[in-house]
């Protein structure tokens, strides 16, 4: 009887203990860069950036494009095709407070547009908090110029 009694005030203890918090990583992760369109060429230039206060192992920029590309691409080491209109690049390891490699690309356009709207959008695989997810998601759109926008 005794070890019945024991073994029910220790489960009654364990359900009643307070369960320790687990710290999730702070991070506050987005892509800064630029876009050219010229005769149906985008370059885009970019730098990810992790300005918060733990390193995250690596994380993914999905680059959307408003129009489809042309054709194969010669895409950089770490990038690849999602769909028609997407690409996808690895930053690498992003040290807390610090930039990434800048990451940089040459894609041809179907067609023959005069302008272009850039999605940027810069995801981590979850095991941290992003404490700045507004700038997470960027939207640039620009003109057949030769001009560089930022974003």
């Amino acid at each position: 009887m005794r070890k019945r009694i024991a073994g029910v005030l220790g489960a009654a203890l364990a359900v009643g203990a307070a369960v320790p918090a687990v710290a999730v990583p702070k991070v506050a992760i987005a892509s800064h860069g630029y876009v050219t369109l010229t005769g149906g060429r985008v370059d885009v230039r970019l730098t990810p950036r992790n300005d918060g206060w733990a390193a995250v192992a690596g994380a993914t920029v999905r680059l959307r494009f408003s129009r489809a590309l042309g054709g194969p691409q010669q895409l950089p080491k770490g990038c690849a095709a999602a769909d028609p209109n997407t690409v996808v690049c690895g930053t690498g390891p992003l040290a807390a407070g610090g930039a990434g490699r800048e990451i940089r690309l040459r894609v041809g356009l179907a067609g023959a547009p005069t302008e272009v709207r850039l999605a940027v959008e810069t995801l981590h695989n979850g095991d941290a908090a992003d404490r700045d997810p507004v700038g997470d998601r960027q939207q640039v759109l620009a003109l057949e110029t030769g001009d560089e926008y930022a974003f």
